[in-house]
């Protein structure tokens, strides 16, 4: 699998998606907030064992370092939720289960977070909606 350009940029298997959110500047507000001393790195760095369960099994490498302790192991989680999915809905997915997904479902949303299983910073990066829907 190839691995994403950068922090904040889009996992490579991911094809368009015209319909999604991006947190971005959300995720700038918390940095900086960091930075100057307005939150505590215990409020940033909470991830869930879940999560970083999942940052550790099943997540697509980052090509840049975490900008909370500066490790290189920074990932990327997805997890989809659609009334339609069953057994596949909360689940966190990869690659392969995306496409197969966006194929059969007529629409779901696929929540993208960044996590460092190193100081479990973990910030929502995209929201975006799948599924025959919205192909193309």
């Amino acid at each position: 699998m190839q691995v994403a350009p950068g922090p904040g940029a889009a996992p490579i298997y991911t094809p368009r998606v015209r319909h999604h959110v991006d947190y971005a500047l959300a995720r700038r507000a918390v940095l900086g907030d960091l930075r100057t001393g307005r939150r505590d790195r215990l409020d940033v760095c909470d991830a869930q064992p879940e999560l970083l369960r999942a940052a550790r099994n099943i997540a697509e490498p980052l090509d840049g370092d975490c900008p909370v302790c500066g490790s290189a192991d920074l990932v990327l989680v997805s997890y989809v939720y659609g009334d339609a999915l069953r057994r596949a809905n909360g689940r966190c997915i990869d690659a392969g289960e995306l496409a197969r997904l966006d194929a059969t479902q007529e629409e779901f949303s696929r929540y993208v977070v960044e996590v460092c299983p190193d100081c479990h910073w973990n910030h929502l990066q995209r929201h975006e909606l799948h599924g025959r829907r919205h192909a193309g």
